[in-house]
């Protein structure tokens, strides 16, 4: 079992979590799972608006400029021929969405897989709370600080208990984004040097993930048994 010290904005410990070695041992880093997530993530942000005009859209007349035959001119039908300069392009691309479907399962592996690698390297932080008394920058940045994070680190935090102080007061920080424990992705984790997360946060997390994994093995059991009674 391997155990996360659980901190306070001032850097000292207060705690600790346990966790299983089947899902955060640094043997379960799953790199091309990785890669699956983090090219899905990057295709859904692309716009896909990259568009050429067909032949209805190009200005131009439609009049054939000259006789078919006896001119020994090559034939043209239209001054809008995509072999003319000015012309419209033939099969180029149009406005479309670059998103596709991605299984939930493998989402959540890769992001098993992100938090194993932050474990490992040292880069993930758990703290009791993330909230100060007041709604101010610099008092943040001071908590930083006292926790080692000199360059970029994703604060996470629970839903239930994010308060408008904590909005405001990391919103102006540079290289620092503020997400919920049910929206962090893979992507976020590995975009960003640091991971910070509130202990209500990663223990919500570590639940579901851990709940996840026992239903997939339950399936996995279910499934070499029925493959067992058809043998």
């Amino acid at each position: 079992m391997a155990n996360v010290d659980v901190l306070n904005l001032n850097g000292e410990k207060v705690g600790s979590i346990q966790l299983t070695d089947a899902l955060f041992a640094p043997d379960q880093v799953n790199e091309a799972l990785l890669w699956e997530a983090v090219k899905h993530y990057r295709a859904s942000l692309r716009q896909g608006t990259a568009a050429t005009k067909s032949r209805t859209e190009v200005a131009g007349s439609g009049k054939k400029l000259w006789k078919q035959k006896g001119t020994g001119r090559a034939r043209i039908g239209s001054v809008r021929s995509p072999l003319w300069r000015h012309g419209y392009t033939v099969h180029g691309p149009q406005p479309r969405s670059y998103e596709y479907a991605f299984p939930r399962k493998k989402l959540l592996g890769a992001l098993r897989s992100a938090l194993a690698s932050k474990l490992a390297d040292g880069k993930l932080t758990v703290v009791d709370t993330l909230e100060l008394k007041e709604a101010k920058t610099k008092l943040y940045r001071a908590a930083l600080n006292k926790l080692d994070v000199t360059r970029t680190v994703l604060l996470v935090e629970n839903g239930k208990t994010l308060t408008q102080a904590l909005l405001l007061g990391a919103r102006n920080l540079a290289g620092v984004e503020l997400v919920l424990n049910n929206e962090v992705h893979p992507y976020d984790l590995l975009r960003y040097e640091r991971a910070i997360f509130s202990k209500a946060a990663f223990e919500q997390l570590v639940e579901m993930l851990e709940k996840n994994a026992s239903k997939r093995k339950v399936a996995a059991a279910t499934k070499l048994a029925a493959h067992a009674e058809v043998a």
